[in-house]
């Protein structure tokens, strides 16, 4: 396959990715969509591949011959992380590594935008290291920047903060929605339980993000890490006020904050503006339209 901006996205089924899927067919890519699930956008080529099988990586290269990869696929759960650490590893470090050596090897001119985590740490500083998740994507941004210098690929990394919009998501703001929206239906208690409410986040809407990685994909350094964020910080209790004010119901909120303590983590998009990359989704609309897809939704066993 040998077509004008021919785009292939791993991680295709998943929340970004479906969102990625949707917005670089109306930017005019022609789109191959990687995934071990079903995909239901018929204008899409669909390839399914299990992206721990070196061979098969490449194969999947060699075949598609993309000018653009958005590497999205992963494990993007901390507690599983812990649970498997092994298959944590295999799903972020193992298949980043297959991936861009199939590119090295089958593709050297492709440009690769590869998507980190906001929860990587300091490789300098084991201290700083508190999941085996947040391990495995630090190792996935070390191997594309090394693959980037030592084969002279373009490859460029992403660094998004907290993923926040329409459809299916293990994010916090979505698990309180999908809880709201159960306490409307009257499938719930009205309690809604949050680790810590004073828990501080950044939120960026995913549609936002996925407009940044476009930028990244024509314009973005090789080599560089690019922060994808809004530059502001909300509480957990923030989210939950924002939320009540969207639902006519009344619920009472318990949180366990003695119990749990955590450091703020900063990441600001300073870098990706210069390129002229914006955030245009509010906070609000965001948790509108989570609290939309959940009622629009709410016949699915989610």
């Amino acid at each position: 396959m040998n077509q004008l901006n021919n785009l292939l996205i791993t991680g295709a089924s998943g929340f970004t990715g479906q969102h990625a899927c949707r917005h670089f067919l109306k930017a005019g890519y022609a789109v191959t969509g990687v995934t071990r699930n079903h995909i239901s956008n018929g204008q899409i080529q669909v390839e399914k591949c299990n992206l721990t099988d070196k061979e098969a990586v490449r194969n999947l290269v060699k075949k598609v011959q993309p000018q653009y990869i958005l590497h999205l696929a992963g494990q993007n759960h901390v507690g599983l992380s812990w649970n498997d650490p092994v298959s944590t590893l295999e799903a972020n470090f193992l298949s980043t590594l297959y991936l861009i050596d199939a590119i090295r090897h089958e593709n050297p001119n492709c440009k690769t935008v590869v998507v980190g985590s906001a929860l990587q740490f300091e490789p300098n500083d084991m201290s700083t290291l508190t999941h085996p998740y947040s391990f495995s994507k630090t190792l996935q941004v070390q191997v594309a920047q090394a693959w980037a210098n030592l084969y002279n690929l373009h490859i460029v990394i992403a660094k998004p903060s907290n993923l926040i919009g329409p459809g299916l998501s293990n994010g916090v703001c979505s698990i309180f929605a999908k809880k709201i929206v159960k306490m409307e239906e009257n499938k719930a208690q009205n309690v809604l339980e949050v680790n810590n409410l004073s828990a501080q986040r950044d939120f960026i809407d995913v549609r936002d993000a996925v407009s940044a990685y476009e930028i990244l994909l024509t314009n973005g350094k090789s080599g560089e890490v690019y922060e994808i964020s809004s530059g502001n910080s909300y509480s957990l209790k923030e989210i939950v006020t924002k939320l009540k004010s969207l639902t006519t119901i009344d619920f009472q909120v318990k949180s366990q904050e003695h119990i749990l303590s955590e450091e703020k983590v900063l990441i600001t998009p300073n870098k990706i503006m210069k390129l002229g990359w914006k955030p245009t989704i509010s906070l609000q609309s965001s948790m509108e339209d989570i609290l939309n897809f959940y009622r629009e939704n709410h016949t699915k066993n989610f």
